[in-house]
Parts: structure tokens; sequence; C-alpha cells
């Protein structure tokens, strides 16, 4: 089993206390936020860059996933692709006439000779 020289762990170490530091101010902006009453629209805007930021640093930092570069934009190409397809259903179903009754208009003596 390899160790680490040290220098690389204070270098760790380091990365770790300043991702706690940014998630510390993250949790402190979204409490402040809420304190300021903004409107919902706005409040709502400021939470979702809050969170997406603090939860880009978990993943990116304490699940190591800025290591994993080629499973991160595969997986993202493939959420995109799936979002295009459950977009694109409901607008091929909605101009789909399968199934659907054609009504055709009575002919005008139709009518006429039923009497």
């Amino acid at each position: 089993m390899q160790h680490a020289d040290p220098a690389e762990m204070k270098k760790h170490i380091r990365t770790y206390l300043m991702i706690g530091a940014a998630l510390y101010l993250g949790t402190i902006i979204t409490v402040g936020v809420n304190q300021v009453h903004l409107a919902v629209p706005l409040a709502i805007t400021v939470a979702l860059i809050v969170a997406t930021v603090k939860g880009s640093l978990v993943a990116s930092v304490f699940m190591h996933l800025s290591h994993e570069k080629k499973w991160i934009y595969g997986s993202l190409i493939l959420t995109v692709l799936f979002f295009v397809v459950l977009m694109t259903i409901p607008i091929l179903t909605t101009n789909n006439n399968i199934g659907t009754p054609i009504h055709h208009a009575a002919p005008a003596h139709a009518g006429a000779e039923a009497h």
C-alpha cells in the first residue's frame, strides 16, 4: 500500500476545508435570503442557484466525480437524449390519428331517400 507524501495530503486537506467553508457560506446565504423575504420567483431562483452550486461542490469533490469526466459527460448526453425522447412522445401522440373515427358528412341525397 502506497502512502501519499505529506505535501499532497496537505493539498487535499486544504481543498476539503475550502469546500467545507464554501458549503457553510452557501448555507449562510440560504438562511439570509430566507430572512430577507424576497419575492417568491426571486427567492426560488436564488435557492436553486445556491443548491446547484452546493450540490456540484459536494458531487465533484467529496464524491470524487471531478475525476470521472468521461462517465459524467456520457450520462449527461444520455440524459439529454432521454429528455428529447420524452418531450417528443406527447407531440407524436397528439398528431396521431390512429384509432380515431373518421367523420364523413352525410350525403345530401341520403336524407331524401329515407322519406
